[in-house]
């Protein structure tokens, strides 16, 4: 949605944005080519740019002085290299944005914004504004005067902003205007700079672009994935390849803070880490595409996880063997906090920083975490020793504690409860230990285990399972139902024509479906202890695709990813949530709903043959 440069309405869509990465940290670009959401150095430090936020907590800008009639943007072939357009009827300009990567593992990274502006036709005059606002948008930095541009300090922060054209300073603002004939550009480059580091030679951008694209293109190429809709999967790749952060081999769940599931809503959550749930499920996405070496970086970071003693929660409960959530460096956070100067996007507060559901009880967790490495044992390097000793460990807590009540895997801030996905993601950890164990030989007590996992199993069924609804229920005797046991068949929990999955996917159909979209559960009828309500959760769309392939109804699931399909953005990306007339809620791009886009195109083109 083009807006010229003075229009008051400060909130560009969540849909309309892209992201450029540099695999340490994110930035969200409009496609009015406003850099409105960066966080310099990792994922999870205070922004510099946070106007996504809140119109004064920061951007870089870039408009032509004479207005555009419209702009388009594309990212370019296979890469992470954004671009945007500008057109009118005395030019087109070009804005690529990239944040440069040479090589895997770059022993010297340094870490930069590039912004090359290129008139394509005609004779444009153009204006870029840079207002960094550090430390979420309460600090305004001190500006400088160096060599070849301006330095941008402040919060513990060292910025600096090198140009091929005069930069002009305001107090805390720094901006350049000039013409552009065609062929002409102008270059700007900001450089994040740690501890001493010196501004980086960026004398040669051509280089520096033909490399970055040619590393995503080296990168994409391992894909296995040559099916019906490569594009879609490929951009969904490269963009949980973006939420990876390869110093550590961790990966987040989305780049961003508190946009809103609901506007004006107060479910505004930070998402700037790594969920073992989503990170266990990206592993998986990445497994099946082939990329080997991601899924055994965050491996290894999961490793050093599961060697660790983990603190006790509230009141010295024991929360497991592991956290639900960890930081980028595999630490618990620290505890969520509000920043009350903030309007929120859209004035949707409160925007958070951290978040609660490190303190909760997800039973879930391990299941979906040791499917996923059942998997890299199956299609990766393997397991080491010290890898099935913790994981052994690991199941052993679980035997001991599957009966527990817990907060589920959509991380109610109510009571405890038996939830269903929970339990049958109990029975899934059991089940692939013994699987892992039988296929390598590796030593485990498969008695003790297999007497809990169909103890797990009969309790579903006989617990679970409404006689009268005809469907396995959200908890244990409750009478709602939650689109996560749509997964039962997809870990092998039940056969997909088994007549009570076949009659709970009628009910979630009649209850919870609108169209191809998915709630995760009612929320009319559901206490989750969070006010507000909320858009259907893309990722139980993309599961319901899944279930629809696997019960034989393909024509059926073939529309619904094609429906799916049509609410991604210009870009294909997707928000975690879509509401009800198309609008994408919640952070931006969710891990969770790329990765499930990922295996739901793929189990439906086996099928198709």
């Amino acid at each position: 949605m083009h807006r010229e440069p003075d229009d008051p309405a400060p909130y560009q869509p969540i849909a309309d944005h892209g992201i450029i990465g540099d695999l340490r940290t994110c930035a969200l670009v409009d496609d009015d080519a406003t850099i409105d959401w960066f966080c310099p150095g990792r994922f999870d430090r205070a922004s510099a740019f946070g106007s996504v936020l809140d119109p004064d907590a920061g951007s870089w800008r870039v408009w032509l002085d004479d207005g555009a009639t419209r702009t388009s943007q594309f990212y370019f072939p296979d890469s992470a290299i954004l671009v945007t357009r500008f057109l009118s009827d005395a030019g087109v300009l070009e804005v690529h944005d990239f944040m440069p990567l040479v090589a895997d593992h770059e022993p010297h990274h340094h870490q930069r914004i590039v912004r090359r502006i290129i008139c394509v036709r005609g004779e444009l005059a153009v204006t870029t504004e840079l207002r960094a606002r550090l430390d979420y948008g309460r600090v305004e930095p001190d500006v400088a005067t160096i060599d070849r541009g301006v330095s941008i300090t402040g919060a513990g922060l060292r910025l600096a902003l090198t140009a091929t054209h005069d930069l002009d300073t305001d107090q805390a603002t720094v901006s350049s205007g000039f013409t552009l004939k065609a062929g002409e550009e102008a270059r700007f480059t900001l450089h994040v700079l740690e501890g001493d580091e010196e501004v980086a030679d960026d004398a040669d951008i051509d280089s520096l672009f033909d490399r970055t694209a040619a590393y995503w293109r080296r990168w994409l190429s391992q894909s296995t994935y040559r099916g019906r809709w490569r594009e879609m999967v490929d951009r969904s790749a490269i963009t949980l390849k973006l939420l990876t952060h390869e110093p550590t081999g961790a990966i987040i769940a989305a780049p961003t803070t508190s946009l809103p599931e609901e506007i004006g809503g107060g479910r505004n959550w930070d998402y700037r880490y790594v969920w073992i749930r989503d990170a266990a499920f990206s592993l998986y996405a990445l497994l099946r595409l082939g990329f080997t070496d991601e899924a055994a970086a965050f491996v290894r970071w999961l490793s050093r996880r599961l060697g660790e003693q983990q603190p006790p929660g509230e009141d010295g409960e024991d929360l497991g063997p592991l956290r639900v959530l960890y930081d980028i460096d595999g630490n618990v956070p620290d505890a969520e906090y509000e920043l009350d100067h903030l309007r929120g996007y859209a004035d949707s507060r409160p925007v958070r920083v951290g978040n609660a559901a490190v303190m909760q009880l997800q039973l879930d967790i391990y299941g979906e975490l040791i499917d996923s490495i059942y998997l890299f044992n199956k299609y990766g390097s393997g397991l080491s020793h010290d890898a099935w000793t913790d994981l052994t460990r690991v199941v052993e807590w679980l035997i001991d504690n599957w009966e527990r009540h817990d907060a589920g895997m959509w991380e109610i801030r109510d009571e405890p409860r038996a939830h269903t996905t929970s339990r049958l993601m109990c029975w899934v950890a059991i089940e692939r230990m013994m699987r892992t164990a039988r296929q390598r030989g590796l030593p485990g007590d498969l008695s003790r285990w297999g007497e809990v996992r169909d103890r797990i199993y009969a309790r579903i069924m006989e617990h679970s399972w409404d006689p009268e609804v005809g469907a396995f229920m959200a908890v244990e005797g409750g009478d709602t139902l939650d689109a996560g046991v749509l997964l039962m068949p997809l870990v092998k929990f039940v056969a997909p024509d088994d007549p009570r999955f076949t009659s709970t996917l009628a009910a979630i159909e009649e209850r919870l479906v609108a169209d191809s979209l998915v709630f995760r559960y009612d929320l009319a009828d559901t206490t989750d202890g969070v006010e507000g309500g909320e858009g259907t959760f893309s990722l139980c769309s993309f599961w319901y695709v899944e279930a629809l392939t696997r019960a034989g109804r393909t024509e059926e699931a073939r529309v619904a990813l094609e429906k799916m399909f049509t609410y991604a953005n210009h870009l294909g990306l997707y928000a975690e949530q879509v509401g009800l007339t198309g609008e994408q809620l919640g952070n931006f791009p969710q891990a969770f709903t790329h990765l499930s886009l990922i295996s739901a195109a793929m189990n439906l083109d086996r099928v198709l043959g």
